[in-house]
């Protein structure tokens, strides 16, 4: 009966010690599982930020991509405004050439006629007219292709004020 007594009491402390083996198991496993899911709130929290900035970005990249298309259009419109008004001037002074080719033509053959000399003037008017618009779409121009770059000047300068 002794043997069974030492049996019972090896059995009972073996026991004993694979019951406080499982307990500091279970102890640091525990732990090991709410740091493991609190790391893996972190990467929740880190990704749902990360989705957060890439979607503020694309959306920052389509207003710009927008704005350089509106900028561009406009430039393409201020060139077409060019181009027309120097055609129109081109055409001005073509006129005031053959008009003051026909008075030099009549001046050599000693003849004066009025209604060449207001002709030449109307002519002379007119590429007048064609070339302040012409000037005045050349400014036209320059201002639009200037303003986009003073007002990122501009810019940084409002972003250090606030």
């Amino acid at each position: 009966m002794s043997d069974l007594d030492t049996l019972q009491q090896r059995l009972t402390a073996a026991m004993d010690r694979i019951a406080t083996g499982l307990g500091t198991m279970e102890a640091s496993g525990g732990a090991d599982v709410t740091t493991l899911e609190a790391a893996l709130e972190d990467e929740k929290l880190a990704n749902a930020q990360l989705s957060e900035r890439v979607r503020k970005l694309s959306e920052r990249q389509e207003s710009a991509a927008a704005e350089a298309k509106a900028q561009a259009d406009a430039a393409q419109s201020r060139v077409a405004d060019l181009d027309l008004e120097l055609q129109r001037l081109r055409q001005a002074n073509e006129q005031l050439r053959a008009s003051n080719a026909a008075l030099r033509s009549a001046n050599e053959e000693g003849v004066g006629e009025p209604h060449l000399i207001n002709k030449a003037m109307m002519a002379e008017l007119e590429a007048l007219r064609a070339a302040r618009a012409a000037d005045v779409a050349e400014a036209s121009s320059i201002i639009g292709a200037l303003t986009p770059l003073l007002d990122q000047l501009d810019a940084p300068e409002e972003e250090e004020e606030a």
